[in-house]
């Protein structure tokens, strides 16, 4: 087997012929049979190239080369059209990169499957060494199709776990057995009181789930009136014993969709000690909203809950029952309760890294695939209709690459949609033959992540009496949000600070007193996990390109990279 094809022989289709061009001197062609297999080519001086094929049951190939040497790197997308593929899962239409379109969306299996296309824009200028960094905007978007309308409420598996203290009964009293009381027939439930450790409400006895009709949801309405709330003794040392609970009892339940809704005002906050490790095994198993009630909470715990578990973290003042409803109905919205997103590399790349910043901010994790050391699945979760933005990035080593030679680093797969993310290094001495297409988007995603963050630390700063810090946090903030048009930012801004030149970052906090610190907290929330705007894609650029799937193409290009086709 050639260099570097070691762990991809498993993407092998029965019976596709894939070629992949050198740098002018010659075709490789490998059969793909079962087996990856081939020849190795020459290359400009003499050096024996290595070459990587993308996804080949989809007829998608790496370019060849190799030669060393710095410079800059231009990265273009391969794909349908303007780096875009388009296609359905399993039932839909087929692909438009001609392929078949069975993908896979986790969960049980519907009737039918949402449509879905995936865009992959880059920047550019890199100079090329052993840790080359590769950053490209990722597109996901996911149309409802043929899918139902709402996720049958026999697929979801939801606990309500009420994580507060005694003094705000009345706040619980009233909003949960309404909630109770609203829940769709037929999806299975359990309610969590506290205590010394999370303690069961209903169902009573020794069953851990009801499943939700009539009779159910009054008795548990009942119930909820006298749920066991915190009183005087010891108190849970920390969110994770909440996870860890949920954990326990959704493994029990595998269903598409499973859920932790936690309600809390911050009784379980001090103590935190091992948060991190428990979200670590919760991964991939459900997925949890946090809801904060009260004034008492610490931000922090519950944004790292919302990011690590893909909901959200939101206060809620007024109206916790109508909260509680409204995130069950978000569930029922969810076309494809989990997604992988894969992505497959060539062996000089040694990093993989994919985040979710929009519209709300995700860290994912990635899973190595046993027997194929150079792939990557990457779960994300509760797809709606809609697009998401993910920040790929990739850590390559640039030394034995060919210069003016079109490479591919990795291909990205979404179900059974893909998109390549291609790339050359130039010379030094030259300019770039043209302006990197994605570079436009993938510098706003990221000034985007960064004003969040700014955001999110200048009211951190400002609530622990940091005022040089949370000025310098909150105009830069002001500035990135000015040039954005984002509003919402300014408001908050506007909350806490004089702004004085926004588009230059000038603010001037108010007095400390003049701040209630009770509403930091809230913002915090908000300037955490509030969904924001996707990102713009860029443009295609002008250019020879593929008559199959319009991916750009070299002038001395025999085959297209992303599909296959002979373009000479």
């Amino acid at each position: 087997m050639p260099e570097g094809l070691e762990g991809l022989e498993g993407l092998a289709g029965s019976g596709h012929e894939v070629r992949t061009a050198t740098n002018g001197e010659g075709t490789v062609t490998h059969n793909m049979s079962g087996r990856v297999g081939g020849h190795m080519s020459r290359c400009v001086g003499g050096h024996m190239g290595r070459y990587v094929s993308g996804h080949m049951g989809q007829g998608v190939s790496g370019r060849t080369g190799c030669g060393r040497g710095g410079g800059r790197m231009e990265r273009r997308t391969g794909g349908q059209g303007d780096g875009l593929v388009g296609g359905r899962t399993r039932g839909g239409a087929e692909a438009r990169a001609d392929g078949r379109a069975d993908g896979r969306t986790g969960g049980h299996a519907r009737s039918a499957r949402p449509e879905i296309r995936v865009r992959v824009d880059l920047d550019g200028d890199v100079r090329p060494h052993r840790s080359a960094k590769i950053e490209a905007h990722l597109r996901v978007d996911v149309t409802a199709g043929d899918a139902p309308a709402e996720l049958s409420a026999i697929e979801l598996a939801v606990i309500i776990a009420v994580d507060v203290a005694e003094p705000l009964r009345a706040v619980v009293r009233h909003a949960l057995p309404a909630a109770l009381r609203g829940l769709p027939d037929g999806i299975s439930f359990t309610v969590l009181g506290a205590g010394p450790e999370p303690a069961p409400c209903y169902p009573r006895g020794d069953a851990e789930w009801a499943v939700a009709d009539q009779h159910e949801k009054r008795r548990a309405a009942f119930a909820a009136g006298a749920i066991p709330l915190h009183r005087d003794g010891p108190r849970p040392a920390g969110y994770a014993v909440w996870a860890a609970r949920a954990r326990g009892l959704l493994a029990a339940r595998p269903l598409s969709v499973r859920h932790l809704l936690l309600i809390t005002d911050g009784s379980s906050g001090p103590g935190e000690t091992r948060l991190e490790e428990e979200l670590d095994a919760c991964a991939g198993h459900f997925t949890c909203d946090v809801l904060a009630v009260g004034a008492d909470w610490a931000p922090e715990p519950l944004l790292t809950l919302a990011e690590r578990l893909h909901g959200t973290a939101e206060f809620v003042d007024d109206g916790l029952g109508g909260a509680i409803t409204a995130a069950v109905r978000r569930l029922r919205r969810v076309h494809a309760p989990q997604l992988p997103i894969e992505v497959t590399v060539r062996p000089t790349v040694r990093q993989v890294a994919l985040n979710e910043k929009a519209p709300r901010p995700h860290r994912l994790g990635g899973l190595p695939q046993p027997g194929r050391p150079h792939h990557w699945s990457f779960p994300t979760y509760q797809w709606e209709q809609g697009g998401r933005d993910y920040l790929l990035t990739l850590v390559a080593d640039a030394d034995g690459d060919p210069l003016e030679t079109w490479l591919q680093f990795a291909m990205v797969s979404v179900g059974d949609v893909h998109a390549a993310v291609t790339a050359r290094w130039h010379r030094p001495e030259l300019p770039p033959p043209e302006v990197a297409a994605g570079g436009d988007s993938v510098r706003e995603q990221k000034s985007r992540t960064l004003m969040r963050d700014a955001l999110r630390r200048g009211l951190v700063a400002l609530g622990e009496r940091r005022w040089d810090v949370a000025e310098g946090h909150l105009g830069r903030a002001a500035r990135l949000a000015a040039r954005f048009g984002t509003d919402w930012v300014l408001h908050e801004i506007g909350a806490v600070a004089d702004i004085e030149d926004a588009s230059a970052g000038r603010v001037r906090l108010r007095p400390g007193d003049a701040v209630d610190a009770s509403t930091l907290g809230p913002m915090i929330l908000r300037a955490g996990s509030r969904p924001v705007p996707l990102t713009g894609t860029a443009a295609p650029q002008p250019g020879a390109r593929c008559a199959r799937c319009a991916a750009p193409a070299g002038s001395e290009a025999r085959y297209c990279i992303a599909c296959g086709e002979k373009l000479l």
